[in-house]
């Protein structure tokens, strides 16, 4: 199949799709959609930025009811960002059908989504703990919900959003057409899959499981513990000019560190983590897709963000765990282009260097770092004004954080709602990974 114009989909859909400017189905576009017109429940293993989100998108609004006033999708996502991400398209996709879409997260204000909700919506986008908040509050009805989607679900897995899944599951009719998208197909997704779905779904396998060993990504490392980590990662930056780049750390607090000292020694940074408000995560999102060299995150920014033009991906906080270095390297070398991974290792973690080269399947060459550019990072003036960084809440004069912040950071109201306790675990995502894989307590 060449075009969506041959897909038999309503013209105006087809319209919409071509001001797009999708003229062409992708890969899983053309394996999934005739299945789901079908009316057939699908598993769809392919990797992020495929054009998964079009695969479902696109056959639910060509099924759905112009007459309907009841919410008949309903799609789960782990993220904020990315709940932002499939909204988006489905809004422009499904809006000149006149269909309307909400979208619903944690760190938002709940009235202003339960008043959107109020107002009708014919498809829904949301986190769990967002969507579990409404289900409860009775806001939201899905007990007559058509379609549900579960997208990233081995992220949602990762998080350990899985039995918050299931509730929401358990509040939609048996009736339902469901479909799974998804990186990866471990066992507990299998199981879900068979525990949720009709006994005659379709797999489909779109390319090879998302994995390390994509061309194009060179894998380095470096020795550097405490302080010497900053002067090592400015001369790898002064040495090999990373052109775009995430910098991951593992907590909140090593990443506003880390963020204030390549501000100040004379870089473009921004900072992404859970404890910032909604807005101020959009707002360094847009500003690194629009040309800021560097993204200090957490692992955030891991999975799901549609992210283009990566050159490096930097782990200043190297990962215990061989699967988050996985997900974490997987940012570059996206759509064919060639990219970097450099991970600084402490030298009670160099045996983790062979545990990710044996588990991941790659090389990874420990480079020498040129001292001529390593200079040294006074930490003494980042260090005193740990209450605060750009746009944060600040700390009282004595430089303590103020009441709601944790460790000077971004706090929003300081109400932590479902979402704010799970969508956006940041470094207890890789702890929350170890734990249920037996590994040791997390070290700080």
């Amino acid at each position: 199949m060449h075009e969506f114009s041959q897909m038999n989909l309503k013209t105006e859909l087809v319209e919409a799709l071509r001001k797009m400017g999708f003229v062409n189905p992708t890969e899983v576009q053309s394996e999934s959609i005739p299945v789901v017109l079908a009316g057939r429940d699908v598993v769809v293993r392919a990797k992020t930025g495929t054009g998964k989100t079009g695969a479902f998108a696109i056959p639910i609004i060509q099924m759905l009811e112009r007459s309907s006033r009841q919410v008949s999708a309903l799609v789960i996502v782990p993220t904020r960002e990315l709940a932002l991400q499939v909204s988006g398209v489905a809004a422009k996709i499904s809006s000149p059908l006149g269909f309307k879409t909400v979208t619903v997260y944690g760190g938002a204000s709940i009235n202003v989504q339960t008043d959107q909700l109020r107002r009708g919506a014919n498809i829904v986008v949301g986190t769990p703990g967002r969507l579990i908040d409404l289900i409860d509050r009775g806001v939201l009805n899905i007990n007559a919900v058509r379609f549900v989607v579960l997208d990233e679900a081995d992220t949602m897995l990762d998080m350990g959003f899985i039995e918050d899944v299931e509730y929401i599951l358990s509040h939609t009719p048996q009736s339902k057409q469901m479909m799974m998208f998804s990186a990866t197909i471990p066992h507990k997704i299998s199981t879900i899959a068979d525990n949720y779905m009709r006994h005659d779904k379709v797999k489909i396998t779109v390319g090879e499981e998302e994995q390390i060993t994509a061309l194009g990504i060179s894998h380095f490392y470096a020795v550097a513990t405490g302080a010497a980590k900053f002067d090592v990662l400015i001369a790898y930056i002064k040495q090999y000019g990373p052109k775009k780049a995430i910098v991951f750390t593992t907590t909140q607090r090593s990443a506003e560190l880390l963020h204030r000292v390549l501000k100040g020694e004379g870089f473009d940074a921004i900072l992404m983590h859970g404890g910032l408000t909604q807005s101020m995560r959009e707002q360094s999102l847009g500003s690194f897709k629009s040309g800021t060299q560097f993204m200090i995150s957490t692992n955030i920014a891991a999975r799901g963000l549609d992210i283009k033009d990566v050159t490096d991906v930097i782990n200043f906080d190297a990962p215990e765990d061989p699967s988050v270095y996985v997900h974490r390297v997987g940012r570059s070398a996206r759509m064919g282009k060639e990219g970097r991974a450099f991970t600084m290792f402490s030298e009670p973690q160099k045996y983790l260097v062979e545990v990710i080269k044996r588990t991941a399947n790659i090389e990874m060459e420990q480079i020498s770092i040129d001292r001529s550019k390593m200079g040294r990072v006074d930490l003494r003036k980042y260090l005193h004004n740990r209450g605060h960084h750009e746009g944060g809440r600040g700390g009282d004069r004595h430089g303590r954080p103020f009441r709601g912040g944790h460790g000077g950071g971004h706090s929003g109201s300081g109400r932590r709602d479902r979402d704010g306790r799970q969508d956006d675990r940041d470094g207890r995502f890789e702890h929350g990974m170890r734990m249920r894989r037996g590994w040791g307590p997390r070290r700080y």
